[in-house]
């Protein structure tokens, strides 16, 4: 035995101390076994298993409480010599055969380590199996992705516990078959098995993925009625299914409830506010949760840099940053995917790119995150250039990677690579096209002014047609001027959301591009008779760490007439350069100066003379805008940002538009 174990311990050579077990040393036999214990597990917890292995090796043979601790110590070095190892001591200590608890632990050791096959191999060799032996084999299979095999186990077992229907149920919500796992519970309730806080914690999660609030107020009844409403776990969990059913505050007043607030909870408070549109909540929540002395996970850093990026609060988003890089999470691969998006949606660009860089070894999200960057920015070359480098580095597209580049390729011209990157997704990769990558293929084709072949698209994919697609198809009826399409893709808007209120007014303003008034007056009258109302337009910016908001012909504004008067010369100099307001889409029954005066006025013009004024020259103006910018402002800024030498970016809600020496970087196809 001693050769044995000499010849595979090269990796761990104090294995060799195994003669040890013939001996029977007693220097530690004044100890009590509970000090001996908790000096074992101290030892380990701190990294010295070396140490405690030689301090306790007498007592580890005769307690297999300290053999399984010391099989634990192991399993993050996922070292399958030292499984090995560890699995041919326990045979020879005769734990193997006398010691359900050692064999489990052995079990779950192969399988955190993953090596599936070993744990399968072991499983079906153990002299004996109990419940717990079957429970592991299904979170194994789970935890690597094969639910099948998890639920053959499942049905395969005579007898169960309460561990054995959690690991179930945590296992298909896992894999979203939330109604599968809502039924399981309500067997496992049928047949008299009493729920714990592991399986109200996932079943509550279930009635979140399915935005379930009935079925969450049931399982919320039988929390209150079993005394699990303080506990965090099942509290959070609550709190979770509320926030993502859209009850925000029923979700809010749970967290508030807990007596005690772990980081877990606030995540959950952070997270629901920004996954319901709250971003400047997340915020005043951060600086809340830092004050009561937690320390934010990268979870947190994630929700308040994706916060920033919404509202594309630059300073902001540089200082989580830098709080990211001082607790140490900046490395961690959904906080650089923040930071990407974050500054990409601020339009810092190169930032972006830095924060790429920071990551030795991207992976597919990095990369995917970097992509949309590029395609945001209408850089669709220099996105598919870097699909390209991401595949010669051996990293695989996945379906994120595809949607980015097609939206890159959309937004730049490239219908033929477009085009070809929808077949390599599903040819190559194996790639079920979901409605958004076919909704991509239609801005394709319907920006090059394909949109006959965009409508069939619409109409022969294999999935339903939702509103944002058809709304893709109505914008390009507006770049190519083909009312006669855009009426009855109208409709088609309109069947699925009467109340749309941006369908009513780019359906007007292609007719009234066209000339067909009695159409402009049929739509807005409709649009009356409906109660619809117009979305505001509403443009903001940055300066000196503060944020400046403005909406069309707003005099709130303590500048607003130095704006004005401002705008006014500006407007005089685009003159003498050949500007001609863009009157066409402007109510034709006013005069020719109060159409000017309305298109002067818009939200993103005010801002942006604002940046001129506030922000020092050679600094780049970034505005962010809630709606579509216009084509008269889309001439306007060109004009602007050549008169003014200045570099202008504004974001709408489609793209990133750069601004500079008179030209957009979007070409014909903002």
């Amino acid at each position: 035995m001693a050769i044995a174990v000499r010849r595979i311990g090269g990796e761990k050579s104090w294995f060799c101390h195994l003669h040890r077990f013939f001996s029977t040393s007693t220097e530690n036999a004044a100890s009590s076994i509970s000090d001996i214990e908790g000096e074992f597990k101290s030892l380990c917890s701190a990294g010295r298993i070396k140490e405690a292995f030689k301090t306790y090796n007498a007592e580890i043979w005769t307690d297999q409480h300290l053999f399984s601790y010391l099989i634990q110590s192991f399993i993050p070095q996922k070292s399958l010599l030292i499984a090995k190892q560890l699995h041919s001591l326990a045979i020879t200590s005769g734990y193997y055969f006398k010691d359900k608890f050692v064999r489990n632990h052995l079990l779950n050791m192969y399988f955190k380590m993953g090596e599936i096959q070993e744990a399968i191999a072991f499983f079906n060799a153990m002299p004996m199996r109990n419940i717990m032996s079957h429970n592991i084999l299904i979170n194994g299979h789970v935890q690597h992705g094969d639910l099948d095999s998890a639920i053959k186990v499942f049905d395969e077992m005579l007898e169960r516990n309460v561990a054995t229907w959690n690991a179930m149920v945590s296992g298909l919500i896992q894999f979203e078959f939330n109604e599968n796992g809502l039924f399981l519970f309500r067997e496992m309730h049928e047949l008299g098995f009493l729920p714990d806080e592991f399986t109200l914690g996932s079943v509550l999660r279930g009635c979140a993925g399915l935005r379930a609030s009935y079925a969450g107020k049931q399982v919320h009844a039988y929390v209150l009625k079993y005394g699990y409403e303080f506990n965090l776990v099942v509290g959070s969990s609550l709190a979770h299914m509320y926030m993502k059913s859209g009850s925000l505050g029923e979700g809010e007043k749970v967290i508030k409830a807990m007596r005690i607030r772990n980081v877990v909870a606030w995540n959950t408070l952070i997270a629901g506010n920004a996954q319901n549109g709250h971003f400047e909540g997340v915020l005043d929540l951060y600086n809340m949760m830092k004050m009561s002395g937690l320390r934010p996970d990268k979870i947190t850093l994630v929700s308040v840099i994706s916060s920033s990026a919404e509202l594309a609060t630059l300073f902001q988003g540089q200082q989580i940053h830098a709080e990211a890089i001082k607790a140490g999470a900046n490395s961690a691969v959904a906080v650089l995917s923040s930071l990407i998006s974050m500054y990409s949606k601020c339009g810092c660009l190169e930032d972006s790119m830095k924060a790429l860089l920071d990551c030795e070894h991207p992976d597919s999200v990095l990369w995917s995150s970097m992509i949309a960057a590029y395609g945001f920015h209408g850089r669709g070359e220099e996105a598919v250039h870097l699909f390209e480098q991401m595949e010669q580095e051996g990293v695989g597209g996945n379906d994120v990677t595809f949607l980015s580049l097609l939206y890159a390729c959309s937004h730049n011209g490239l219908k033929e690579k477009g085009m070809g990157f929808f077949k390599l997704m599903v040819e190559k990769y194996g790639l079920k096209p979901r409605l958004e990558h076919y909704t991509c293929v239609v801005d394709l084709l319907g920006r090059s002014g394909c949109l006959d072949e965009a409508e069939a698209m619409i109409r022969s994919m294999p999935l339903e047609a939702d509103v944002v697609i058809w709304k893709t198809l109505l914008s390009a009826c507006r770049i190519h001027r083909n009312a006669d399409m855009a009426t009855r893709t109208a409709e088609e808007i309109l069947r699925l959301n009467p109340q749309d209120s941006a369908t009513y007014v780019l359906l007007s303003n292609i007719h009234a591009s066209a000339k067909r008034w009695k159409d402009v007056s049929k739509v807005r009258t409709t649009m009356r008779d409906r109660n619809v109302k117009k979305e505001p337009g509403v443009s903001w910016l940055e300066v000196k760490n503060r944020v400046f908001q403005f909406s069309m012909g707003d005099k709130s504004h303590p500048m607003s007439e130095e704006i004005d008067l401002y705008l006014k010369e500006l407007m005089e100099e685009m003159k003498l350069r050949g500007y001609v307001p863009d009157t066409a889409t402007v109510f034709h029954d006013t005069d020719s100066e109060e159409k000017e005066n309305s298109l002067v006025n818009h939200s993103e013009k005010l801002a942006i003379a604002f940046g001129l004024m506030n922000i020092p020259p050679g600094s780049p103006i970034r505005v962010m805008k809630n709606l579509r910018i216009c084509s008269d402002c889309h001439v306007a800024i060109k004009l602007i940002s050549d008169i003014n030498n200045r570099e202008i970016i504004v974001r709408d809600t489609s793209r990133f538009h750069h601004f500079k020496h008179g030209k957009c970087s979007c070409g014909d196809y903002w």
